[in-house]
């Protein structure tokens, strides 16, 4: 394959980034040890997941010049390059820690480490595979791969494991807050796996720790969790591990303000996740407006809450939409008859005209 001068230098710069992390990774010196392992990780997911982009000349700056974030580059990616769900929610899921541990500090333990590490490695493989025609063993020597004398353990166990450690360390005496709180945010963190948009704020912190503290159950505090999972094949360098969701227990939504409900998930900034507008959504999709009301009404994107959502200003009431709505939408294009979907959706207001004469 033909690689853009712009899509091989940001593949060389992931390619990079990913042999320093799991040399990091598999250092002896635990000296600043997580904090160089998350930053090459995350380093390697934004410039490749702009290579791909920029390979399929998909546009990745803003209106100020400016490229966009991993988060928004995973969501395009997902759109446009074939990554999926799990590789993206991946993706976050580093971006986050990453965050969490640059910006103030979190605690993690190696087979957590080990595992996102070894799926990163997986994912990058895939998507070297997907979207240059390449794959990950002609560029890592078999030494960089991440090493584990530990057995990696499943999320749930891990779950279970970290939330009985946090409870011990918040025992009246133990003088050990600081610790239990650096594990809550790296578990906050891994929610990123199974949603999109999640902030992790000291607010959240606090809500989590009274929560432990009142004796609530790791199912009731982080509930997104309980649909993480990971399947793991292979051996040596055909190691594989992918992260996957589950059916899990509903989640219910709280207010930025709300402190009592401990098991409920705050998404802080709901504008950012549905930033379209119908207009915007109509231009992102190639169709005329009345067509995309049409494929809407369709699909029951507007009853979709992981599409669309309500804000309320005053009297005034504004649907916007989400990157979700895209790609249920351009799927349906590619796969379903618009004209049919446009005829059924005039004669559905024909009918209703009738009936109220």
């Amino acid at each position: 394959m033909k690689l853009r001068r712009e899509a091989r230098n940001l593949k060389q710069k992931a390619l990079s980034s990913l042999r320093r992390g799991l040399l990091a990774f598999n250092s002896y010196d635990d000296d600043g040890r997580i904090t160089t392992v998350l930053l090459h990780l995350q380093h390697c997911c934004e410039m490749l997941t702009k290579a791909a982009l920029v390979q399929k000349r998909i546009n990745i700056f803003d209106a100020s010049g400016r490229t966009f974030s991993l988060e928004k580059c995973a969501n395009l990616a997902k759109e446009h390059c074939g990554v999926t769900e799990g590789e993206a929610g991946l993706m976050r899921a580093i971006d986050s820690l990453r965050n969490a541990e640059q910006h103030w500090f979190l605690r993690i333990d190696e087979d957590v480490l080990y595992l996102h590490a070894r799926g990163l490695v997986t994912s990058v493989d895939e998507i070297l595979k997907r979207s240059f025609e390449d794959d990950l063993a002609g560029h890592l020597p078999a030494r960089v791969l991440p090493v584990s004398t530990l057995p990696p353990n499943d999320i749930d166990f891990i779950v279970d494991r970290e939330f009985r450690k946090i409870g011990e360390l918040l025992t009246p005496g133990r003088r050990a807050r600081d610790e239990a709180r650096g594990r809550i945010r790296a578990l906050l963190a891994m929610e990123s796996h199974v949603t999109e948009e999640v902030a992790v704020s000291e607010k959240d912190i606090t809500r989590i720790e009274k929560a432990i503290r009142e004796g609530k159950e790791a199912g009731q505090v982080f509930p997104r969790l309980g649909t993480l999972a990971t399947t793991r094949g292979g051996d040596g360098i055909n190691v594989t591990v992918h992260f996957t969701k589950k059916q899990g227990a509903p989640v219910r939504f709280v207010s930025g303000d709300d402190t009592e409900e401990a098991g409920a998930i705050r998404e802080l900034d709901l504008q950012r996740k549905y930033h379209l507008s119908a207009t915007k959504l109509s231009e992102r999709l190639g169709i005329t407006g009345p067509r995309s009301t049409a494929l809407r009404w369709h699909l029951g994107i507007d009853d979709d809450k992981d599409c669309t959502h309500e804000f309320v200003f005053g009297k005034s009431h504004f649907l916007q939409f989400s990157d979700n709505a895209v790609r249920k939408m351009k799927a349906a294009i590619d796969a379903e008859d618009m004209g049919a979907i446009w005829t059924a959706y005039k004669d559905r207001g024909n009918a209703a005209r009738v009936a109220a004469v």
